[in-house]
């Protein structure tokens, strides 16, 4: 009842619609008035019957002869003997065979049938949301990272929804599953419907211009909401914040400091990539160590340092780390501990692999620039690949040229360096050189940006070491804006994340709940009271108001995440 209301509703309140109805109306009118017409010289041809009982029909009789006549159906109890008679039967006949075969069920379809079944495709795009709704994300757009973003939304079961202008886009897109409200991204009525005052954050993702529009339309409706935009350039990061954003992301310069900080394989030393508190997450190379061809039991790191073993990531793979473990060659390991305990590790290992050649950066996008800004910040060379002249901006550090070329590979440094880190904005040159740098130099840690996630895998059978997604980047720091669950990604599927116990763990000792079997995930550690317990005890039940640091890649999160509900 309430679609078929809704139906109503849009069909007779479009002006197009109405249009149709009143043509339809005319077609109607125009039809009662030929029929009337031919019931009136009905009536006067049957004067001219010779049978003297024909004369007396009526109206009511000569319009039941039109319709019968016109509509085919021809029951023959009345006809006419006269050839006018005949030759009128004939023009009713046909007109009727134009008007009701023809035109009618043209007119009907054209301006009834067509545009109610638009109107009841129309009813199914939302235009508002519950007045209940509370704490969800609005998105302003459907892009790489906001699919990204929503898979992460989903699996924490946080409410969102995205702004569609189109009705086409909104009907595909929840017919896909995916929550959405039909408006524009600059309608102060869209965000209204949208319950823009009771969101947990507006994300703003499209061009800077129209970032700054939608920022300061939400400001207006609302004071408090946190509104989140992207920025292209740098000179609109101001002016996004003067519109009313609380925080302005510039995901290309963050992406290449993420690539910056997985540049491993120039010493043997643990490099930190993400911290909970005191608890710092952080990687290490195998190669060059006495660790390579040898498990974790016989290594017995644990005697020599206190730093957890969380797992070990090899060119897209992650295992969780167990005894047997055996690392190779290529083997990153996955370390968590305080910062004494890392630098324990490097005790042990500071004296193997150390390489000062500079890092080879392919493509001088953002991107590039930022990777490279972040490496010089370390204190770490580096050798960009160009092929734009109008990119270079150090001509001692700068390599014009295209990377596809022996040539210029060779003179930015590719036999001698320990990185490459491919950062161009095609996935497809990307897959074609992570391949060339990996026949030329066997040996080589590479990293490489992909622009979608589909090209993720594809990446890693290329010959990539790591792949560090242009979405699942972005996504990762909006989810963590959130504050409802923190996650660092390490790599693209593979995450380490704070939450509370869930309340089926609660009083029940790892061990016991099965909690690794069960989810696929690794408990780093437990935070209770203040205090990090890294490598917590698995015979130890798990207090209330604890909470829990869990590593695992996609799939065992979304499993964690189910458990946990």
């Amino acid at each position: 009842m309430t679609n078929l209301f809704s139906t109503i509703l849009h069909f007779t309140t479009d002006k197009g619609n109405r249009r149709n109805l009143i043509s339809l109306l005319r077609f109607f009118g125009v039809f009662v008035l030929i029929s009337l017409t031919y019931s009136a010289i009905f009536q006067v041809l049957m004067k001219w019957e010779p049978d003297p009982s024909r004369h007396q029909y009526g109206w009511l009789t000569g319009f039941y002869w039109v319709l019968v006549t016109m509509s085919t159906l021809g029951y023959g109890d009345i006809t006419f003997s006269t050839d006018v008679g005949r030759f009128f039967s004939l023009l009713v006949l046909l007109t009727g065979t134009t008007f009701m075969l023809v035109l009618l069920p043209f007119m009907f379809i054209q301006f009834f049938y067509v545009p109610w079944m638009s109107a009841h495709s129309a009813s199914r795009a939302p235009r508002e949301l519950p007045d209940e709704m509370r704490g969800h994300v609005i998105l302003t757009g459907l892009g790489a990272v906001e699919t990204f973003l929503i898979r992460m939304l989903k699996r924490s079961r946080i409410p969102y929804v995205v702004m569609v202008a189109g009705l086409e886009d909104a009907l595909r897109l929840h017919d896909e599953g995916v929550s959405v409200i039909l408006g524009e991204a600059d309608d102060p009525a869209a965000y209204k419907n949208a319950r823009v005052e009771n969101a947990a954050l507006v994300l703003a993702t499209q061009r800077d211009t129209t970032n700054t529009n939608i920022a300061f339309t939400v400001r207006e409706i609302s004071p408090s909401v946190a509104i989140v935009a992207t920025a292209a350039v740098p000179a609109s990061v101001d002016i996004l914040e003067l519109a009313g954003c609380n925080q302005v992301l510039q995901l290309g310069e963050l992406l290449g400091k993420s690539l910056a900080r997985r540049v491993l394989g120039r010493d043997a030393k643990c490099h930190v990539i993400g911290e909970f508190g005191e608890l710092l997450i952080a990687e290490a190379a195998a190669a060059g160590t006495p660790l390579v061809g040898r498990s974790l039991k016989e290594i017995k790191l644990a005697a020599h340092s206190n730093v957890n073993v969380i797992g070990v990531w090899d060119r897209g793979t992650f295992h969780l780390a167990g005894p047997d473990t055996i690392l190779e060659k290529s083997s990153v390991l996955l370390l968590a501990g305080n910062r004494n305990d890392l630098m324990e590790y490097d005790e042990l290992f500071c004296v193997y692999g150390a390489d000062d050649a500079p890092v080879v950066i392919i493509g001088g996008g953002r991107v590039g620039r930022a990777t490279a800004k972040a490496l010089l910040d370390q204190g770490i060379e580096y050798r960009l690949i160009e092929k734009n002249p109008e990119r270079i901006r150090d001509a001692q550090r700068y390599v014009n040229g295209d990377a596809a070329e022996l040539e210029v590979l060779e003179r930015a440094g590719i036999k001698e360096c320990s990185s490459v880190v491919i950062t161009t904005h095609d996935d497809d040159v990307n897959v074609y050189l992570t391949i060339y740098c990996r026949r030329l130099r066997p040996d080589v840690k590479i990293l490489s940006r992909a622009n979608l996630d589909r090209n993720v895998s594809t990446l890693y059978r290329a010959g990539a070491d790591f792949v560090m997604s242009y979405s699942a980047t972005g996504a990762n720091l909006l989810f963590n804006l959130l504050k409802q669950v923190e996650f660092i990604l390490l790599a693209d599927g593979l995450d380490v994340f704070r939450v509370p116990v869930p309340e089926s763990f609660v009083g029940r000792s790892l061990a016991e709940s099965q909690f690794r079997q069960m989810t696929g995930c690794n408990v780093v550690a437990v935070e209770h009271e203040g205090k990090m317990e890294v490598n917590p005890n698995p015979n130890t039940p798990l207090p209330a108001e604890a909470e829990l640091i869990v590593v695992g890649d996609t799939k065992a999160e979304e499993r964690f995440f189910n458990v946990a509900k």
